[in-house]
């Protein structure tokens, strides 16, 4: 499930991507797409840097990627080992509502990006993720540790005081919010009760298949009840 849209990272070969908190490397692969681009996917997780390496090498062994390289490490988002200005684009996707001190993280993903390199950021969106936390007690802290809930402007407000500039946004996965109210409602563990299974099922052939009249129903959706917020910065050139 991609949730950057990548043509608006304006990515060229030779360009270096890092995926901050890139869980099972979902992100990452896609980057690995990109003509001779880096792809650095960084975690805390082993069990995801595992999976994450598992499907880099699948790529690398059905050639679906550009020619590049591909990274892996493990790594917490408040203290990246990487130089400043290392890399020409940062994702950050759904990791940020995770981290409490996530001041510390963004300070540490605008140090990493070069000057002129695009950041693109996404997190819940705030009224599907409010009903959730209404809906049940146990969603935030079951579903790895939600911290808090974004409004638009909060989430630009972390990002614009450290220099970057807004690049516009769009909301995604509005296939995704009903199915988390129905976990929610009959309990965010409940993987097996019989609506909760179809639902699930449903979403993965979607996006295995990625059928047309899903794709067109999504993008109907997505402004109302879109489950991620993405937003995307630019750092200013070094001569700005």
């Amino acid at each position: 499930m991609i949730t950057a849209d990548f043509r608006r990272l304006g990515l060229t070969a030779g360009d270096r991507v890092l995926d901050v908190g890139c869980g099972s490397g979902r992100h990452t692969c896609e980057a690995f797409r990109f003509p001779r681009v880096t792809a650095v996917g960084a975690d805390r997780n082993p069990a995801d840097l595992k999976e994450a390496r598992n499907r880099l090498r699948f790529h690398e062994q059905v050639g679906a990627h550009g020619g590049g390289r591909w990274a892996l490490l493990a790594a917490d988002a408040r203290h990246l080992p990487f130089a400043t200005a290392a890399f020409d684009a940062v994702i950050c996707a759904e990791v940020l509502e995770h981290i409490p001190d996530h001041r510390a993280a963004a300070a540490e993903i605008v140090r990493v990006l070069r000057p002129g390199g695009i950041l693109v950021v996404s997190v819940p969106r705030y009224l599907p993720e409010r009903i959730c936390w209404a809906l049940s007690a146990d969603y935030h802290t079951v579903n790895q540790g939600h911290v808090r809930i974004y409004h638009r402007h909060e989430l630009r407000g972390l990002f614009t005081p450290l220099g970057l500039s807004p690049r516009g946004g769009h909301h995604a996965h509005a296939l995704h919010t009903p199915y988390w109210w129905l976990k929610c409602l009959v309990g965010p563990q409940r993987d097996q009760f019989p609506a909760v299974r179809l639902y699930h099922r449903l979403l993965v052939w979607d996006i295995l298949h990625k059928p047309l009249v899903t794709r067109l129903l999504e993008r109907l959706l997505n402004p109302l009840l879109g489950k991620s917020l993405v937003l995307y910065f630019r750092k200013p050139p070094a001569s700005a």
